[in-house]
């Protein structure tokens, strides 16, 4: 979903209906701009905690691969809808909403362009790999306190590699060229969000365990929690 939605940018202080904030980080400035593929990512924070706290690295990788295959394969389709023949009074039929052609409005928003599809992939995969990685080793030297830390650690490390390497991949080496002070501004902006989003999310990963044992049963959960360590 994040990979469709992503590509419409939006204004946060407009959508909050708050004045600019008239940032300036590393010689660039403006009004508080992202990709609406950010609505995406508290959902893949805490499914990604939750799946690491009962099925462990394997349980991780596995949605992980699973989910760079997904978005080759939706890619892959939609290339391939674009390349279909539009019929001749379909690229009109929007006119009247402000589309004049609907052929080429189709082409932007689902057709990304390669730099953009593998600095996506590389950035989720390296991410969540190294999530896995830093989740467990704080859970092997916690136990089971803490939640909250190896959760919201995990997070803040894999996702500070996460935000730069999407931006250098698709805009810095791709066609954009986009210079340093505005790949650092924009990756330094995401990865503010991103964090803040994992500290705020804390409680809800906390719930969401609660219901899980309550749905499984205390004793099922923890040789659940047990298997899952035992995988790392």
């Amino acid at each position: 979903m994040a990979e469709f939605i992503g590509v419409k940018i939006f204004a946060l202080e407009d959508t909050l209906g708050l004045r600019s904030f008239n940032w300036e980080l590393f010689g660039q400035g403006g009004s508080l701009s992202f990709t609406a593929g950010v609505l995406l990512w508290p959902v893949v924070f805490i499914m990604t905690d939750i799946v690491n706290e009962y099925f462990g690295k394997r349980g991780v990788r596995m949605i992980s691969f699973l989910t760079v295959g997904l978005i080759i394969y939706a890619v892959c389709f939609a290339y391939l809808a674009i390349g279909l023949v539009p019929a001749s009074w379909w690229v009109t039929v929007g006119v009247k909403q402000g589309v004049p052609d609907m052929q080429a409005a189709f082409a932007a928003v689902f057709g990304q362009g390669m730099w953009t599809i593998a600095g996506s992939v590389t950035a989720f995969l390296v991410g969540q790999l190294i999530d896995i990685a830093i989740f467990q080793r704080i859970r092997l030297l916690t136990g089971e306190r803490h939640i909250w830390l190896r959760a919201t650690g995990s997070t803040a490390i894999s996702q500070l590699v996460d935000s730069y390497i999407v931006l250098y991949i698709a805009f810095v080496i791709g066609p954009q060229q986009w210079p340093v002070g505005l790949f650092l501004a924009v990756g330094s902006v995401n990865y503010i969000y991103k964090l803040t989003a994992a500290i705020v999310l804390i409680p809800v990963i906390y719930a969401t365990r609660r219901a899980i044992q309550a749905y499984l049963v205390k004793e099922l959960a923890r040789n659940l929690e047990g298997h899952a360590i035992s995988n790392t």
